[in-house]
């Protein structure tokens, strides 16, 4: 029997405060404005009385303070127009800091460069001050068009946010800059303005690989003049994602080579381990990183908060601590309350909704007034919906939301006063990036982790070190995975047909790919070149953000009113029969799933519970690329098959969480081909940390479980890009079994990491079960909420026997490759499965 976990994460009264006024503005270029008059708590202030509640202070588990900074002013560069620089002199921002002109010293001398400093830092007008300079040169040049640029964001919402930024700034520079966004919201009347008159498009990944890039003769003039690509947030290109945007950048700098345009590219990231690296990885060319951050910063408080545990009990007896949504919304009400602007950063979509939800009917019973201003931000909202609540964001008509990461790569605002972080993020990168929502214009803020109920974040809120005392991750992506890369191949010989000199431009692996994809008929070589085959658009053959096809769309059955979308990855778990869907604070049940038509259809509905899928998983071994002893043991790294199914769904108890129930689902069997990190065990070893035949099962189940919760701690990931699989008897290895692997087809590098820092990543594991305080196992350390085997079965104290006898043998250095890289030949590369197909969270 294997046992597997996928990746895909009673009321405190309210104190009695008084609503104080507020008042509220909004950053332009970069966040060196004076502060705003009003009332504005210290941040210590407003954490006391958050903590002043029954009980509240002893969920408190560390503060950390970090003191304010001075700033540092440099000149900027003599061939920045004067022009730019009286522009920015009228926006209050006198002279730059110091990371701001070395920016633009490397853009001015045709040097590809990141920067890779703190949120409020100005990153905007490090490049926006030679990118304007350039458009103001071009304008005045005699052919008319002049110089262009292109801005890319992860996001919709940041790069409407730059849009306004960019005209604040320019509107003195007159008809020199002419912004423009582009993307999938952008009125089809309005495209062709876009193409023909703008010098600054701003879009995102999405719309480069699907609309421009595909249609490159009608931007030929355009791309012809491109002196800069502006790449802002770029630690979001990360994983699966990154590696698409990677070779999506690599069409563009080929197809603007064809035009006789080389653009400087200028990339833009939060603090980030070796930026220039990552950087150079993404763009394919060698780029300069600026990493000191000379920007003043404001003072931060910054708690780690754990809920306490409830008189419930969950699975298998194991105590229930309160759930980090109910501690969230109660936190977020008592911040509204106090007249404190506050964002709450939720992982998913459905928790976003809830915590705004439970916010609204408490401030409800505070003051009428209140709920209206407390709402949610999640993707999936319908672009009007979404650009309304940017809107009340900006002018601060709300003063609490309720967000995913949406917003964490969108909206800049300034006058925020705290930032709640409902469970760890994933990495330490998104971490200080929400954090520094709050407090933009140099005032201090309140920054407040929640942990949720798992392993990772009940070691991090007891384990502060590991988040005030490490440096951020470095980013993880790999272009050359040929699921990825095959795509792409397809997509460029549409632009223009392949020769042998742009492979070089597409990495070492396009060679082997591209016979693949002869002999599968997709590429056919006429002469010197590869031509693309098909009738159909080669640019369709896959989501670069891996969602695996059309989304479904999600409409009311009594209306037929569109109420949003959700990516086909995430269907079966998400809008399965009887699912429970939230849109805008309104319960939706999911009556039926229609995969063949990509449709959900809903009903309005206010039962009591929500819905969480459970799955069943299997795999195999492919190929062993790497392979390391510890002692007996074997750690090893390689290519493998999983199928997932999701086979139940269970009913949990808003609020508390508790199990009301499991039904059945009949969904098909999904399957991918992926990376995977494994290790094996003798018997043995077993003897040794006695570890009896009853007891393995338990033990495996409950080591795969924690090891999970912590690998993001270790590998740029979180439990959306990763799960596992444990076996007693394994059919391939022939012993008792853990694989932790990448969501991805064809990998995505997490499970590489993982290889590469085993004994470390094992080692914490082992630490974070032995230190929880319960008797014998419970979501804290070895549960997961989303078992596809329901938590059973699980052993606690044979878990810290089997990682203590396994360590004990672990070599310091467990890197060991061999210099094969194991890769299977592609399957299906243009049938891309969904990435996200067998995710969970725990």
């Amino acid at each position: 029997m294997a046992f597997n976990h996928l990746p895909a994460g009673a009321h405190d009264a309210l104190a009695p405060l008084s609503v104080k006024p507020v008042t509220h503005s909004v950053s332009m270029a970069n966040d060196q404005l004076p502060p705003e008059a009003g009332v504005h708590p210290a941040p210590r202030t407003v954490l006391d009385r958050l903590a002043a509640g029954p009980g509240r202070a002893a969920r408190i588990t560390h503060t950390e303070h970090l003191p304010p900074r001075p700033g540092r002013h440099a000149p900027w560069p003599e061939k920045i127009r004067p022009e730019v620089i009286d522009a920015i002199r009228a926006a209050g921002i006198e002279r730059p800091w110091a990371h701001q002109a070395r920016v633009a010293e490397h853009a001015l001398r045709g040097e590809s460069a990141v920067v890779a400093t703190g949120t409020a830092s100005g990153k905007s007008l490090a490049y926006l001050a030679p990118v304007l300079s350039a458009l103001l040169d071009g304008s005045e040049a005699p052919n008319g068009r002049g110089a262009t640029a292109l801005y890319l964001a992860p996001t919709k919402a940041l790069a409407a946010d730059q849009r306004r930024a960019v005209r604040a700034l320019a509107e003195p520079l007159g008809k020199g800059v002419r912004p423009a966004v582009y993307d999938g919201d952008t009125p089809f009347e309005e495209r062709e303005w876009v193409r023909q008159y703008a010098n600054y498009a701003l879009t995102n990944p999405d719309m480069l690989h699907r609309s421009i890039l595909p249609a490159h003769p009608r931007w030929a003039s355009f791309l012809r003049a491109l002196r800069y690509v502006v790449i802002d947030e770029c630690h979001a290109y990360r994983g699966v994602f990154g590696s698409h945007v990677a070779q999506v950048l690599r069409r563009l700098r080929r197809l603007c080579a064809r035009y006789g345009s080389d653009p400087v590219f200028l990339l833009a990231s939060a603090t980030a381990s070796e930026p220039g690296t990552a950087a150079g990885r993404l763009t394919g060319l060698p780029v300069a990183e600026v990493t000191e951050d000379a920007s003043p910063r404001g003072e931060l408080v910054f708690a780690l908060w754990e809920p306490p545990l409830t008189e419930l009990h969950g699975e298998r007896g194991a105590p229930v601590r309160r759930t980090a949504t109910a501690e969230t919304a109660d936190l977020l009400t008592d911040l509204a309350v106090q007249g404190v602007r506050t964002v709450a950063f939720v992982r998913s979509r459905r928790g976003a909704e809830l915590v705004a939800l439970i916010a609204q009917e408490r401030l409800a019973a505070v003051d009428r007034s209140l709920p209206s201003r407390v709402a949610a931000y999640r993707g999936g909202y319908l672009p009007e919906e979404r650009r309304a609540l940017e809107r009340s964001l900006h002018t601060g008509e709300l003063l609490g939301l309720a967000a995913t990461s949406a917003l964490e790569l969108g909206v800049d605002v300034a006058g925020l006063d705290a930032v709640l972080l409902s469970g760890y993020p994933g990495t330490r990168a998104s971490l200080w990036q929400q954090a520094g929502r709050a407090g933009r214009t140099r005032r201090g803020a309140l920054a407040v982790l929640i942990a949720r109920d798992d392993p990772l974040d009940t070691y991090l809120v007891h384990h502060p070190e590991a988040l005030f005392r490490q440096p951020v991750e470095s980013t993880v992506l790999d272009p050359d995975n040929p699921y990825v890369l095959a795509p792409h191949l397809c997509a460029a010989a549409e632009e223009l047909p392949l020769t042998e000199a742009d492979l070089s431009l597409f990495g070492p692996e396009a060679m082997v790919v591209i016979s693949q994809l002869e002999a599968r008929k997709l590429l056919r070589r006429r002469g010197t070149a590869w031509h693309w085959t098909r009738r159909e658009r080669a640019a369709d053959l896959t989501d670069i953000r891996g969602g695996g096809g059309r989304p479904v769309q999600i409409v009311e059955e009594g209306t037929g009113r569109l109420l949003g979308t959700v990516d086909r990855a995430a269907a079966h778990t998400t809008v399965h029969e009887g699912a429970v869907h939230l849109h805008q604070g309104r319960s939706h049940l999911v009556r039926h799933l229609d995969l063949e038509d990509s449709v959900a259809l809903v009903e309005q509905a206010d039962p009591p519970y929500s819905t969480t899928a459970r799955d069943t998983t299997t795999i195999s071994i492919l190929e062993t690329s790497t392979e390391v002893p510890w002692g007996d043991a074997r750690l090893c790294f390689g290519s493998v098959e999983v199928t997932n199914q999701v086979v139940s769904f269970l009913r949990r108890r808003l609020i508390t969480g508790e199990v009301m129930g499991e039904t059945k689902l009949d969904l098909p069997p999904r399957t991918l081909r992926t990376r995977a990190v494994w290790w094996t065990v003798t018997e043995d070893q077993l003897d040794d940390a006695r570890v009896s035949p009853e007891a393995l099962g338990g033990a495996l189940h409950a080591a795969e479980h924690a090891s999970i919760g912590m690998l993001p701690l270790f590998a740029t990931c979180d439990r959306w890009d990763i799960g596992g699989v444990s076996v007693p008897l394994h059919p391939d290895t022939l012993l008792p079994t853990v694989f932790v692997y990448d969501g991805h087809p064809g990998g995505a590098g997490f499970a590489e990491r993982a290889f590469h820092t085993a004994a470390r990543w094992l080692g914490a594991t082992r630490e974070a079960i032995a230190a929880c305080e319960c008797a014998t196992g419970c979501p804290s350390c070895i549960q997961s909420p989303k078992c596809g085997n329901g938590n059973d079965p699980l052993d606690k104290k044979a878990a810290i026997r089997l990682l203590t006898r396994l360590l004990s043998d672990a070599p310091t250095d467990p890197h060991g490759r061999d210099g094969s890289d194991g890769r299977d030949g592609l399957q299906d590369p243009t049938g891309l499965h969904d990435p996200n197909d067998p995710a969970d969270t725990d």
